[in-house]
């Protein structure tokens, strides 16, 4: 499944672990999704989506 966020379409970034060495090896950060039975604008009835935490925490949501 897609590291996506269904409302604002943040995905994963890329970049590299650094070790003492210098070493560089390929990694991702993930966004931080939670499972969120949400409102949808023009339904009436509530929609399992999965949810970035800034989209919550800014009020983007509204849980159902």
């Amino acid at each position: 499944m897609a590291q996506v966020c269904d409302v604002c379409g943040k995905g994963p970034q890329f970049g590299n672990n650094v070790s003492h060495a210098n070493n560089l090896t390929r990694r991702r950060w993930n966004v931080n999704l939670r499972p969120v039975k949400a409102k949808v604008a023009g339904s009436p009835n509530a929609k399992k989506m999965r949810v970035c935490t800034s989209c919550l925490r800014s009020g983007k949501v509204t849980k159902a």
